[in-house]
């Protein structure tokens, strides 16, 4: 399984990548090229984004956190 920063990489790779796709779909679009396979692809790389953002997060909850109200030259309030 990986770790969260590897994890948080990978997902903003991806998300690289989908603005990359989107660009390239409007280039499309102007040109008049059908677009259908590549909004497909679109698709899939946001359920697979969306996947990793719920494992992420899964990751996140079962990582301890810092003690609370233990603030590094604050106050307890």
């Amino acid at each position: 399984m990986p770790d969260l920063d590897h994890l948080r990489a990978e997902i903003e790779g991806m998300r690289v990548q989908v603005n990359r796709q989107r660009k390239e779909i409007l280039q499309l679009q102007r040109a008049g090229i059908s677009t259908a396979s590549a909004e497909l692809l679109l698709q899939r790389m946001h359920a697979k984004i969306d996947g990793m953002c719920e494992q992420r997060d899964k990751l996140k909850k079962a990582e301890p956190g810092p003690v609370k109200g233990k603030v590094l030259g604050g106050r307890r309030w």
